[in-house]
């Protein structure tokens, strides 16, 4: 009788886990089936959302050129130890400068200039630097007349 009910227990113990198998392999189907089709709808969407973006409008379209003005390095007025380094380009059309050299030497020494003037607290922060961009390119677009049409601050190094 102990081996009857051994035999009976192993079947049982075999039954109960295909069952379990059974639900694990229907559940992991269905979380499956689900997560397909909320990944395919975030995507869809993502999709459609990129399509909605308006189209951005190019700050520089058409023909442009982009000269490099070169590294100025010079000490500030404020306090006199520190040094400061920029590197810059100026952007423009080709035809609207008559003398890109001889424009960008006086870019250079303009940039030299204003930068003497400049203590260590103007140029600090964020908006330190947009100030200092901003300044830059009033003084850049009074010196050509206009016919440059940004100066760019590649990097500006402070010691």
């Amino acid at each position: 009788m102990a081996d009857a009910a051994k035999k009976t227990g192993g079947k049982g113990w075999i039954g109960a886990l295909l069952l379990s198998t059974l639900v694990a392999v229907g559940t992991g189907g269905a979380l499956g089936v689900y997560l397909l089709s909320s990944v395919e709808k975030a995507v869809d969407q993502k999709v459609r959302d990129e399509q909605a973006k308006p189209v951005a409008v190019l700050n520089y379209a058409g023909e442009l050129t982009l000269r490099p003005v070169g590294s100025v390095v010079t000490n500030l007025a404020e306090p006199p130890e520190s040094w400061v380094r920029i590197e810059s380009s100026v952007v423009f059309k080709p035809g609207t400068v008559q003398n890109p050299d001889a424009t960008l030497a006086e870019i250079r020494a303009d940039l030299l200039a204003y930068l003497r003037t400049l203590s260590m607290a103007q140029i600090e922060g964020a908006s330190g630097l947009q100030h200092l961009r901003e300044d830059l390119n009033e003084r850049v677009a009074l010196r050509t007349k206009g016919s440059v049409r940004e100066l760019i601050v590649e990097s500006l190094v402070v010691q």
